[in-house]
């Protein structure tokens, strides 16, 4: 079915029939969430309903009509008088005996609604049956109920005064972890995805102890969300493989949701344990370079998009930056480092990358020029100024992750590679001036070791960029 059909229209017939200050009938509210009561009654014997006595399916009339309540619901008067009238603890009933998917994922999303509004938020996130009940949705087998149950978990955790209750009721519950993980290795429903993602998100960032403990988790017995009744162990998912997988399949389809797992893997690289979970994984952290790679390489800000796109991507361009520059910068002894011990290896791989990070300079550099211009014809208008100082603000972590790694991959660059990086291209005066003009003076060591190393490849280069930047050859 498409979507939810539009709220009822009608005004509420008797006097004092109204809820709160809309046109809905509260009569006819309680009509339907006694109904609902109804439905999983097990007294109930319909065709539509399973040899337990417990309904699998909704007639076409009780599913439009739960579907109005469920639109209602975004008002604040309506979910009010759902909370007085405990729809929260029938939608409890359902979870325990419906056999009907849609009905179940009407009635989580009718609760996420509802926990849009503080009060009702902190009356549900409170209810501690309610809360387990509505984390065992997880590892419901439907992806509309999931995708609900998703939104409803974001939405309380994004209340800073209950989030601290749902991440303790998180940490308490192992197959929290196994379910999530589940999704984003095996789903294909982009919309999900990007929500689960987004929960994912939201808990690493409210709590590193969390994050921490699935960095290290393996899988603990949990049923997997097959929808029989025979229990199955999950495979042993580790968050890494998980992240990844769920990337690849919104890369595609969903700028914002790669925008959201390349943020997740930058919050694993905020702790020592999550660099050593991506670098040290079997493949030795070759799958998360490729993809990363690829992004930046091959999808990204790429020569012939306008230097513009760099303030449409300088989020997702910052997380994927920030987690190379990570394993970059790591000593393990995995197959990836090894690579850079190899001349032909470190050019076909790295040097791309380096021609990448400096078209990613100049881009910004051209988005700096727009940005004084916009800045002056905006001058008068405040809400205009506020915009542009966050543009800045997001722009300059860019700036400084970028030229972070840049630094780093030009100390790694032999004669060899620079001779193949000019004859490809990558390295030229233009591009050496770009490098240079961003990572002076705090990169001084870097650019004089390229610079030395360059003398040695094109003489004449090295004298022409010693000629725009006094200060090397000063100290030459």
């Amino acid at each position: 079915m498409d979507r939810n059909p539009s709220p009822p229209s009608s005004e509420a017939e008797e006097e004092g029939d109204a809820v709160g200050n809309t046109v809905y009938s509260k009569h006819w509210l309680f009509s339907i969430l006694t109904r609902l009561i109804e439905v999983i009654s097990p007294e109930k014997t319909e065709p539509t309903v399973s040899p337990g006595g417990i309904q699998t399916e909704l007639d076409e009339e009780m599913e439009n009509d739960i579907c109005k309540v469920w639109d209602m619901s975004m008002d604040e008067d309506v979910a009010l008088f759902l909370q007085e009238f405990n729809a929260p603890d029938i939608f409890m009933g359902v979870f325990a005996k419906s056999k009907c998917p849609r009905l179940t994922e009407i009635c989580v999303g009718i609760l996420g609604n509802m926990a849009c509004f503080q009060d009702i938020c902190m009356s549900i996130s409170k209810d501690e049956n309610l809360g387990q009940v509505l984390l065992q949705r997880l590892c419901d087998s439907d992806s509309p109920t999931l995708l609900e149950t998703s939104r409803l978990l974001l939405t309380c955790l994004s209340q800073p005064e209950v989030a601290n209750v749902w991440v303790e009721r998180i940490q308490e519950n192992p197959s929290v972890y196994d379910c999530v993980c589940f999704i984003m290795s095996s789903s294909t429903n982009v919309e999900l995805l990007v929500k689960v993602g987004e929960v994912v998100d939201k808990l690493f960032d409210l709590d590193e102890e969390l994050m921490l403990n699935w960095i290290k988790n393996g899988t603990c017995c949990s049923v997997e969300p097959s929808g029989d009744d025979s229990p199955e162990k999950l495979p042993d998912f580790k968050i890494v493989p998980c992240v990844l997988e769920a990337a690849k399949q919104v890369r595609s389809d969903n700028p914002e949701g790669l925008d959201v797992y390349m943020h997740i893997l930058q919050l694993l690289t905020t702790v020592d344990e999550g660099i050593q979970a991506i670098v040290q994984a079997p493949d030795g952290g070759k799958e998360t370079w490729n993809l990363l790679y690829d992004l930046v390489c091959h999808e990204l800000c790429q020569p012939d998009d306008p230097p513009i796109i760099v303030q449409e991507q300088k989020t997702v361009l910052a997380s994927i930056l920030s987690v190379l520059s990570a394993m970059f910068a790591s000593q393990t002894e995995q197959e990836y480092t090894k690579m850079r011990k190899s001349k032909l290896s470190f050019f076909s791989v790295y040097m791309p990358l380096i021609g990448s990070l400096i078209r990613i300079l100049q881009y910004m550099e051209g988005c700096g020029k727009r940005s004084v211009d916009n800045s002056k014809e905006s001058e008068q208008q405040e809400t205009g100024r506020a915009d542009l100082n966050e543009e800045d603000f997001h722009l300059k972590i860019l700036k400084d992750i970028c030229c972070e790694l840049l630094s780093n991959m030009l100390q790694e660059l032999t004669k060899e590679n620079m001779l193949e990086g000019l004859q490809q291209g990558h390295l030229n005066e233009q591009t050496c001036s770009c490098a240079f003009q961003n990572l002076l003076p705090l990169y001084f060591a870097s650019v004089e070791s390229f610079l030395e190393v360059l003398r040695e490849a094109d003489q004449t280069l090295a004298d022409n960029l010693e000629k725009r930047f006094p200060s090397l050859k000063v100290h030459a």
